[in-house]
């Protein structure tokens, strides 16, 4: 594990793009996220509900993240209004050492700020996919499925 010191979130920026598409997960991990490319795509289009951002430890990019703000979540008919992480992309080569701990507690930290009470996240189920990960971060499933994905959410307060 890194010090927290020399972690940061950046916005992604031309100087740093290159640095940011350069991030890939595990070949066995490729089902579970789609590719920073995919994501900065839908952040562009999605400008007001999007916010994107390099994973940095010192001058390394060592993972990517994108949280949701304030989107309309349909669910059993109706709607409701949820932020979260919407992807999480960690370096192959730098996972196991914090950095997913770092970006999910980032999240946590901007959406407190902005006065969130929960951080919603799915996560898709099977081997090599990231359920333990967020089960052992706090986050409780909470019996939906989403796209065939299973719907998780961490309390705030």
């Amino acid at each position: 594990m890194t010090t927290t010191a020399a972690l940061r979130l950046e916005e992604i920026t031309p100087e740093n793009l290159k640095a940011a598409l350069g991030v890939r997960v595990r070949p066995d991990q490729e089902f579970a996220v789609a590719p920073v490319a995919n994501s900065l795509a839908e952040a562009y289009v999605r400008p007001d509900s999007a916010w994107p951002r390099l994973i940095m430890d010192g001058d390394r990019a060592v993972g990517f993240l994108m949280a949701f703000l304030d989107i309309d979540w349909h669910e059993d008919g109706g709607s409701v209004i949820r932020s979260g992480l919407w992807r999480l992309n960690i370096a192959a080569e730098e996972q196991g050492r914090g950095y997913g701990r770092f970006a999910v507690e980032s999240v946590a930290e901007e959406l407190h700020r902005r006065g969130t009470r929960e951080l919603y996240v799915t996560w898709h189920p099977g081997d090599h996919g990231p359920e333990d990960f967020y089960l052992t971060l706090g986050f409780r499933r909470t019996g939906e499925i989403t796209e065939g994905e299973t719907v998780g959410v961490l309390d705030l307060n």
